[in-house]
């Protein structure tokens, strides 16, 4: 279980689940119950085949690259450190919202539930970093496998939920709460940021 409550951590720090709230608010605004749970659901199912699919492909691909897991520790550390900069000086809510304006204006958001919902604001570039990563790590016995996964499924069936009752949920938290949460994650990330980075150092530079 410490696999999957590590793992759990990481992926609720970068998909960022309350902030995503107000996103998804401005998104589907207009839309009827009925389309806005659709688009909850289907966002957030696209977003778990996209998940899986680096999960099990991912090492293909940066085989098919020749990227060593060492060299993508480091710079899928820089990235999280990045993002975790971002959470902490509120420039992460400023493009995400930058991200669904621009898509209000191209037809009608060309599908909010696959752009820019599922991709890039759940399964973004943190999420498919820290998926590679945790399964390089952990991923070798089927047990890891299935932990890694089940805390993935786990935060963004958490993000389902919270689309669902988005509306509710925005006016019992209000932003000035969200931010909060929002620079505490960041806090949070930078340390797994930082740590991650650490170990691919020392895979490419082992201490004698």
């Amino acid at each position: 279980m410490d696999i999957f409550f590590s793992a759990l951590v990481i992926f609720f720090v970068v998909v960022d689940p309350a902030g995503l709230i107000p996103i998804y608010i401005g998104l589907v605004r207009g839309f009827d119950r009925r389309a806005k749970r659709l688009i909850a659901l289907r966002s957030t199912g696209v977003s778990t085949a996209v998940i899986v699919f680096f999960a099990y492909f991912g090492q293909y691909v940066l085989d098919h690259l020749s990227i060593g897991i060492p060299a993508f520790r480091v710079s899928g550390g820089a990235l999280l450190f990045w993002i975790a900069f971002e959470m902490l000086f509120d420039r992460r809510n400023d493009r995400k919202e930058k991200v669904a304006d621009e898509a209000r204006t191209i037809q009608e958001a060309h599908d909010v539930a696959v752009f820019p919902l599922a991709i890039p604001l759940i399964a973004g570039p943190g999420a498919i970093t820290s998926t590679l990563l945790l399964m390089a790590r952990y991923g070798t016995s089927l047990i890891g496998q299935v932990e890694v996964l089940a805390a993935a499924c786990a935060i963004i069936g958490g993000t389902a939920v919270l689309f669902l009752f988005a509306d509710m949920l925005s006016r019992l938290l209000g932003r000035t709460l969200i931010q909060t949460v929002s620079r505490v994650l960041g806090i949070v990330l930078a340390a797994l940021a930082a740590q991650t980075m650490l170990d691919g150092l020392v895979a490419i530079w082992p201490p004698h």
